[in-house]
C-alpha cells in the first residue's frame, strides 16, 4: 500500500535556501517517491517560491486568516523534480524581499508567529480533506516553522474524537526554537489549555519547536549522535527533559547527499570534472580556486576551505584562533560566508595582513560553494555542535578531506586519520575531540603530516570519495517509520 506523506517546511532547494534544511527538503521527498511513497510538499508563498513553481492552480480559499486579508492554497509542480508542491498565497505575510525570516537589520519580522502559524494550520487543513483529490496519512514537519502543525491536528482530533493523520517532527537544529511572547498565543486559534507546560508554553513564552516535540507522534533528528546529545543538559536547549521523556519516540536518521547536485564527476560548475580514479582534475579545480580568490597559485600549498555561516556555533572563532598555525606551515585558507560581524572582521583582518595566503568573500553563492568544495584540499567544519552537517559530506564526495569536531553528525560521518585508522584503511578526514584551540591545532598538524605523505593522502582522498551518504538508506528508514505509524 502506498503511503501518502505531506512534508511541511519553510524552504526547499532550488526555490529558496538559507541553509541545509532546503537541501534536505529538496532531496528527501524525491528519494521517498522513488521508493514508492506518494509525497507532496507544503511551502509558504515567498516570492522565489511563487516565481519558481510551474502550473500553479488554486485548490482552496481560506479568506482572512492570521492577519492576511486573503489566503489561498495553490498546487503546482517543482520543474527540476516534477514533485507536487502546495503553496500558501498570503501576500501580506509572505511577500518580503531579502531574507524570509529577518528584516534588513537582521531582526526577526514582528509577525513571524502568524506567518508560520499559518503554515502549520494549513498543513492541518490539508490533512482534513481541503483538497479532496489528495489527503495525507502522514504530516512530516521540518523544524520550528512547521512546529504548530501537530498541535493544530491534535486540537482537531480532540474536537472530532478521531485520528486525522499521524505526525512526524524532524529537528534540523534544536538551537532555533521559534520563541514568541505569551501574548501572541491568542493569535494562533489553539485551545486555551494548549498554553501549558504540557503543551506550547516554554518558560512563560510560546515555543513552536516545543509544540512540535510535544504533540507529534514521532520525533526524528538528523544524526544518531545528535539524537543522543539533545537529551543532555548541555545540548538540550532547555528541552532535554521533554526529549528524555519521549526518548522511545525519538530516532536519529542521518541526512543524505543529493549526488545529482554534489558529484565531482558530473559537476558542470567546477573547472574540471574528476573522480576517485581520475584525480588530476582536482588539481585544475585547486588552481582555478586560487586564481578566483587571488591567493598565491602554489600547487603544493595545503589549501583549507570554509563554506559556512560565520558564527560561534560553526566554530569559526576557534578556527580564527588557530589560523596562525596554518599560515606558519605554509598553508592557505579561503572562506565564503556571512554572519557575526566580529568574526567577519577578524577573518578580513588576517586576509589583509596575508593576501597571498588567506582570502574571504562575504555572502553566499551556490556556484562558488561548489568551487571551494572541489578546489580545497581540506574543508574545515569545526562546529561547536552540529546536528548533521552536509558540508563534510559534500567534502568527502569531492575528495576534500573534512576537518571536524567530533560532535553530532560530524562524529557519525568522518573517521580520523590516526595511525591505526590509516593502517586499517578507514581514515577519511581529521577529527578533534575537545572544542579548544590546542585540539584543533593538533588536527591541523595531522593534516599537514598526511599531506606530506602523498601516497597516503591520495589513498585517503579516494576512500573519502567512495563513501556513500546518498539518500537511499535514510529514505528507507523514514519509509519504515511511516509504515509503522500508518
Amino acid at each position: 500500500m502506498t503511503t501518502r506523506a505531506l512534508h511541511v517546511a519553510s524552504e526547499l532547494y532550488p526555490l529558496l535556501k538559507t541553509g541545509g534544511l532546503a537541501d534536505v527538503v529538496g532531496a528527501l521527498p524525491p528519494a521517498l517517491i522513488e521508493r514508492g511513497a506518494d509525497v507532496r510538499v507544503l511551502l509558504p508563498g515567498f516570492p522565489s517560491v511563487a516565481a519558481g513553481l510551474a502550473d500553479l492552480k488554486p485548490v482552496a480559499q481560506f479568506g482572512n486568516r492570521f492577519g492576511a486579508a486573503s489566503v489561498t492554497l495553490e498546487l503546482g509542480t517543482l520543474p527540476s523534480t516534477g514533485i507536487a508542491v502546495y503553496m500558501i498565497r498570503a501576500d501580506e505575510l509572505y511577500i518580503r524581499h531579502g531574507n524570509p525570516y529577518l528584516d534588513d537589520d537582521h531582526v526577526p519580522y514582528g509577525d513571524n508567529a502568524q506567518r508560520f502559524a499559518l503554515l502549520g494550520w494549513t498543513a492541518a487543513q490539508i490533512a482534513q480533506h481541503v483538497d479532496p483529490a489528495w489527503v495525507p496519512q502522514i504530516v512530516h514537519c521540518h523544524d520550528w516553522h512547521a512546529g504548530l502543525a501537530p498541535a493544530y491536528l491534535k486540537a482537531a482530533e480532540r474536537e472530532k474524537g478521531k485520528t486525522i493523520a499521524r505526525t512526524i517532527f524532524s529537528v534540523h537544529n534544536l538551537a532555533y526554537q521559534g520563541i514568541f511572547p505569551a501574548r501572541q498565543f491568542a493569535l494562533l486559534g489553539l485551545p486555551a489549555d494548549f498554553f501549558n507546560m504540557h503543551g506550547v508554553e516554554f518558560y512563560g513564552q510560546l515555543s513552536f519547536l516545543k509544540a512540535g516535540l510535544y504533540y507529534a507522534d514521532r520525533i526524528t533528528t538528523v544524526s544518531p549522535t545528535y539524537a543522543r546529545e539533545i537529551q543532555t543538559l548541555a545540548q538540550g536547549g532547555g528541552l532535554d527533559a521533554l526529549l528524555r521523556e519521549r526518548s522511545k519516540d525519538l530516532s536519529g536518521i542521518l541526512n543524505g547527499v543529493d549526488y545529482a547536485v554534489w558529484s565531482p564527476i558530473n559537476d558542470t560548475t567546477v573547472a574540471a570534472r574528476y573522480g576517485p580514479s581520475r584525480l588530476p582534475g582536482k588539481r585544475a579545480c585547486k588552481e582555478a580556486l586560487q586564481k578566483r580568490f587571488g591567493i598565491a597559485e602554489k600547487g603544493d600549498a595545503l589549501l583549507f576551505g570554509v563554506v559556512s555561516r560565520l558564527t560561534e556555533q560553526k566554530g569559526l572563532d576557534l578556527l580564527l584562533a588557530t589560523l596562525p598555525e596554518i599560515i606558519r606551515r605554509g598553508g592557505q585558507l579561503v572562506v565564503l560566508g556571512t554572519g557575526d560581524p566580529a568574526l567577519e572582521n577578524g577573518l578580513l583582518r588576517v586576509a589583509q595582513a596575508h593576501p597571498d595566503t588567506v582570502a574571504v568573500e562575504r555572502g553566499f553563492d551556490e556556484t562558488l560553494a561548489h568551487m571551494i568544495v572541489a578546489g580545497s584540499d581540506v574543508i574545515a567544519v569545526p562546529s561547536r555542535f552540529e546536528p548533521c552537517g552536509l558540508t563534510q559530506l559534500y567534502a568527502l564526495a569531492y575528495g576534500s578531506l573534512p576537518l571536524v569536531h567530533r560532535v553530532g553528525g560530524l562524529a557519525d560521518t568522518v573517521l580520523d586519520a590516526s595511525l591505526e585508522n590509516l593502517a586499517d584503511d578507514l581514515a577519511t578526514g581529521f577529527v578533534f575531540e575537545h572544542f579548544e584551540p590546542e585540539a584543533l591545532r593538533a588536527a591541523i598538524r595531522r593534516a599537514f603530516a598526511l599531506y606530506a605523505r602523498r601516497t597516503d593522502w591520495k589513498a585517503t582522498q579516494q576512500r573519502a570519495m567512495r563513501q556513500d551518504f546518498g539518500w537511499g538508506a535514510s529514505a528507507e528508514r523514514y519509509l519504515a517509520l511511516y509504515r509503522e505509524l500508518v
